[in-house]
This record gives structure tokens, sequence and C-alpha cells, in this order.
């Protein structure tokens, strides 16, 4: 099957109008030239790599919508799969977090488990492409059982190690910290700083987070399984998680720390709403500037899928290396981070993970194709 008549976004360059033949799931020719007689007519739309996301937290969300309000797992897992294809991406790491009791309910240990359990019992019914991303937090001493029982059963596929404790990472700032969490909780920054403080003190309740952090350091070696950081603020921090294996440096705090994880050879991560906005809703560094700077190698979903394809259309309006380098922050990038070398790229032989995309008022996906199957579109597209 032929698509022709289509903006090619490749890995170094973009053919003008282009077309690509998909034979038994795979991209087996790329043409410079439309084709006659193609199946699919593009009408000079993009045609870009599958999203490859390494991380996403809406599974939380579309099992939970509001507090308290638990909606069945199986159709949770469904409205993810729809909106992830939706939104271009033919690969999606589910960001499930082990966490202490005091991070709420949504997130403890039991409900994440059966999140994961019934995401992996679905994975072969779901449009696209579904893995783990266990984020465990290092004052959490069950972290360690709870990877190693994932692992047991094979649906552990990305391990990062975070530490949320205000006064470090992500909440370094604990004044910006304590006034979020107020607005976001609304109480009065009174109850919040209170709320904040008992975080705080609670850090050391479930023993030393070093220990925890070289056992699931260890874990991830010993199984091949890729680690990541998070919310690294200091160089310290980059260097010792390096020294431990991490491969990918996800949410670095500042340009300094992105810079130094850069150069010992980590893959830096950022959210794509916050490329899209310009800003860290946190305060923290800019994914504009750190991809200004250079420094900047996967976009992840973070909690909004819909802002990867216009942050990658935004991004390549301020980058050296236009479309192809910003649509590789989305696709090649951390296709080749994640070790997945079979997808993240449109060249010959690789997985026919596609999405057909226009710009306008808001760049938006018209078509997202995995495997050489079309799995979502918005009728735009003519053909399958």
């Amino acid at each position: 099957m032929w698509l022709s008549n289509f903006e090619i976004v490749l890995q170094d360059r973009v053919i003008e109008r282009g077309a690509v033949r998909i034979e038994d799931g795979l991209i087996a020719d790329i043409s410079e030239r439309p084709v006659e007689g193609a199946e699919i007519d593009g009408h000079g739309r993009f045609l870009l790599p599958g999203f490859v996301d390494m991380h996403g937290d809406m599974i939380e969300k579309c099992v939970e919508p509001r507090v308290n309000v638990r909606m069945p797992l199986q159709l949770g897992v469904y409205d993810l799969d729809k909106m992830l294809a939706a939104n271009g991406v033919t690969t999606a790491y589910a960001a499930v977090a082990f966490t202490p009791a005091t991070y709420g309910h949504v997130r403890s240990a039991e409900n994440t488990r059966a999140m994961v359990e019934t995401l992996a019992s679905m994975r072969e019914e779901l449009l696209i492409d579904h893995r783990v991303h266990g984020r465990f937090e290092v004052t959490f001493l069950p972290a360690l059982q709870e990877a190693k029982a994932l692992i047991d059963a094979g649906a552990l596929h990305l391990i990062s190690l975070m530490d949320h404790t205000p006064g470090q990472g992500q909440y370094r700032d604990i004044e910006l910290h304590i006034a979020n969490t107020a607005k976001v909780k609304k109480i009065s920054e009174t109850q919040a700083a209170e709320m904040v403080k008992q975080r705080m003190a609670a850090r050391s309740e479930h023993g030393d987070s070093m220990d925890i952090i070289n056992d699931l350091s260890e874990l991830a070696r010993a199984h091949g399984i890729v680690l990541a950081s998070h919310d690294d603020d200091t160089v310290e921090k980059a260097a010792l998680l390096h020294s431990l294996g991490a491969a990918i440096s996800e949410f670095p705090i500042n340009i300094a720390t992105a810079t130094e994880a850069r150069r010992l050879g980590l893959a830096t991560a950022m959210g794509a709403p916050n490329a899209l906005r310009g800003l860290s809703y946190s305060g923290n560094l800019s994914a504009r500037e750190a991809y200004e700077a250079g420094v900047l190698d996967i976009l992840a979903s973070d909690y909004h899928p819909s802002a990867i394809l216009p942050a990658v259309i935004a991004l390549a309006e301020i980058g050296k290396g236009g479309l192809p380098a910003s649509a590789a922050l989305a696709s090649a990038n951390p296709a080749k981070a994640l070790g997945l070398n079979d997808r993240g790229r449109i060249a010959k032989g690789l997985r026919a993970d596609l999405v057909i995309a226009e710009r306008g008022r808001v760049p938006r996906v018209r078509s997202t194709i995995r495997s050489g199957k079309m799995v979502w579109s918005d009728g735009t597209i003519k053909g399958f």
C-alpha cells in the first residue's frame, strides 16, 4: 500500500512531496516523488514517525477523573488508549507511581498494582503499544518489592527514581510549592504549609533513601531495564544517577543540571506541555530554553498528550535542525534511549508507525497508523 503526496519528515531532512510504501506492517519503500495510483493521498499533509511517549501520567486521571470517583479499570484503559492514539502516540509508557501513603490513595501500591495488571492483561486488544514506566519514590521502602513483582510478571519496561520531598527536586522552591498546593487543594496557605511540613518530616519513615536507590538501580541493571533519574536539581545528583546506570534524566530542574546530564551521556527528557507553553508550571527549567541551548533530547506527554504535536511544530521554528530535529524529540530519540530499535523513524525495514498531521490554527493529528494499520482517524484520510 502506498501513501503518497505527503510532506515526509525523515530523521535528517524533509521530502516535500513524497510517498511511503507499507508492506506486512513495515516501511518497505520511500519515494522522493508522489506515486501514481497510490491508495492514500495525503494532499500535502505531514507524515511523521509515530510518537514514542516515555512518560504519561494520564492513566490515573482516566481511572479516577475526580477525587473518589472511581471508574472501572478496563474503561479507564480504553479511554487512555483512545486518547493516545488520537494524538499520534503509537508507543506509550504508562507512568504509574509507587509512593508513600501521604501521596494519596490513587497512588497507593494496591491501586497502582491493579492498574498495571489491568493494562498488561489488555495489551493485545488495544490500539497502540502500551508499556509500563514504574515510578518509584526513593523514600518508600516497599518500592523494591513492588519492582521485583512487576519484573517477575514481565510487566515493567522502565524504572525511574523519584524524590518528591519538598525542598529539593521538583519542589525545590518551598514557598512556591506551598502556594501551588493551596491553590490546587483549595485550602489556605497555612494549611498547605502544614501538609508540606508533614511530607518533609515523613521522608525517612521507611528507611534510608540511598539504600533504596542502590537496590532499585541494581535491579534495573540485572534485568536489562532502562533506568531514569527524575527531577535532577544538581550536577552532583546527575552524576550520581549516571554512576548507577541511569540512561535518561527526566525533567532536569535547571540548565546546569541538564547540561551536565547531557555531558555524561544521559538523554534529557522534558514535558511537551512545558515546551508548548514555554514554561514549567512549577517554575523550573523551560523546555524551550533547554532546546535552544542544545540540551533537550526527548519530549514526553507528561500529563497532556495533545501537546506533543504542537510542541514539535513550535520547537521546529526555534531550533537549528528544523522539523526533523524537533520531530525526533518525540520519536527517534526516545526510541533510541528506550532500546526500541524497530521504530521511531521513517526508514526502510522499520515498523510502519506513522502520524498524518497538518498545520492550522492549531497543528492537529488526522490519522494514526500502527504497524501499517490505521488505529485512529478523524475521517479526513480516505482509502484505508
